[in-house]
């Protein structure tokens, strides 16, 4: 009774003997017994309850290394923790990259014309692209510029969601991405003389240029050789349909648009181009004047067109250019190119416009055109700007206020850039490109070093 007594009691029950704790799995001494009662510890001397929180502790340090990338950096505790504890190094090195910074504009289209000098300078995109890192998005179609509605939507996308700064080109007419709800681009276009341009375009289709003498037959290898021979004098004169209109509205529509109208010679289209000139195109320059061209790309732009003159004169760029001439090109009669001058008023009229334009700019940055010999000029009267034999001085013009004047319809396009800035260096002075309100650009020359 006794005995029954104290067991009930709770008191401590008696120690195994020597024999059960060394079949337990040790002798006297060696803690057998201890490493079987706790067969859960990570060591003999731990107990369950550290083990739990061991356990705990790295399940919080998980969820916080799980918080702190979910939100893209530390949580505050721990800056404060860094700032209590002085700065360190770690974060920098380990922290998430900085976000890529990009210049201002970083969507530019190049909607290249047909025979205007286009090869040539996407030989020199290719080069820039690579030198200078912005992502150059070419096209495969050469012969489709006007598109559906459908077909507007879809390549707007694709050229919206290119990784930026991006430079697309295509001989594709003017696109309206603000249409479709996109951030419009930055525009960039070449033209050159109305007749000299349909007279290439002509000669190439029939005989290529000097990259290959099979060149032509892989363009338009349907051609038959009696329209191949067909002489220029007789395609003209006779009114074949390659040279009358509509074949001969070519420039325009390029910068008019899409519209079925941009298709129709006439006033409505000519303004329409005109129009978007101004308030979509940074720069329309002159295939005549190329260097010249290039030179306000390289101010303009500089994070694309940086030292693109210096290769564009470089000897083995020049004769990769000089492939792309086009061969067996024949003058037409002055009978000829007179009733071709009387087909393309509106391109005439469109050219003189440009023209203008760009001298403009030419005079504003000291830049000299230079003389050439007189094309024949049409009967129909069209006013031709006048060259510019010297640099205009600063005093003669309000820098700030003309170029204001250029600009003030230029949508702005840097709505997650914030203040965008492309610096550079002519004639002592410094030009910042850079967001001016949500509806302008402004082209503002200031003192520089």
């Amino acid at each position: 009774m006794k005995k029954k007594q104290q067991h009930g009691g709770g008191e401590c029950p008696a120690p195994w003997p020597p024999a059960a704790a060394a079949a337990a799995g040790g002798g006297p001494g060696q803690g057998g017994g201890l490493l079987r009662r706790r067969p859960l510890s990570l060591l003999p001397f731990l107990s369950l309850r550290d083990y739990v929180f061991c356990m705990a502790t790295l399940l919080l340090f998980c969820l916080g290394s799980l918080f702190y990338q979910l939100n893209g950096g530390p949580p505050h505790f721990l800056l404060a923790l860094r700032h209590c504890l002085g700065n360190s190094t770690y974060l920098d090195d380990h922290g998430p990259p900085p976000q890529k910074v990009l210049p201002f504009p970083s969507q530019v289209v190049y909607n290249r014309v047909g025979k205007c000098g286009s090869r040539t300078v996407v030989l020199l995109l290719r080069i820039l692209s690579e030198k200078h890192g912005f992502n150059l998005v070419t096209s495969d179609i050469h012969n489709k510029t006007r598109l559906t509605k459908n077909e507007q939507m879809e390549l707007i996308k694709n050229i919206s969601t290119a990784e930026q700064p991006y430079l697309f080109t295509r001989h594709v007419h003017f696109l309206n991405f603000s249409r479709f709800g996109g951030d419009q681009p930055v525009y960039i276009n070449i033209i050159r003389d109305p007749v000299n341009r349909f007279l290439s375009n002509y000669f190439f289709r029939r005989f290529g240029d000097w990259r290959g003498e099979q060149n032509h037959m892989i363009r338009t290898p349907n051609m038959r050789q009696e329209e191949r021979y067909l002489d220029i004098n007789v395609c003209i004169l006779e009114n074949y349909p390659e040279c009358s209109n509509p074949r001969l509205f070519y420039i325009i529509p390029y910068f008019c648009g899409q519209h079925p109208r941009c298709r129709e010679p006439g006033e409505w289209a000519l303004e329409r181009a005109k129009l978007n000139v101004n308030e979509n195109f940074l720069l329309v320059g002159i295939l005549e004047e190329l260097e010249d061209v290039l030179l306000l790309l390289e101010r303009f732009l500089p994070h694309y067109f940086k030292d693109v003159l210096s290769i564009y004169k470089n000897p083995e760029h020049r004769k990769l250019g000089n492939l792309t001439v086009t061969v067996k090109k024949t003058v037409p009669s002055p009978e000829a190119i007179q009733i071709l001058y009387q087909r393309m008023r509106y391109e005439y009229e469109f050219y003189y416009y440009v023209k203008e334009q760009f001298h403009l700019l030419k005079r504003k940055f000291g830049l000299k055109s230079h003389i050439r010999k007189p094309s024949p000029r049409p009967e129909f009267f069209i006013p031709s700007p006048l060259e510019t034999e010297e640099p205009i001085n600063d005093e003669e013009e309000d820098d700030e206020k003309w170029l204001e004047d250029i600009y003030k319809r230029f949508p702005c396009r840097a709505q997650q850039q914030g203040k965008g800035h492309a610096t550079d260096q002519m004639n002592n002075r410094a030009f910042d490109l850079h967001y001016r309100d949500a509806g302008s650009w402004k082209l503002c020359l200031c003192s520089g070093n």
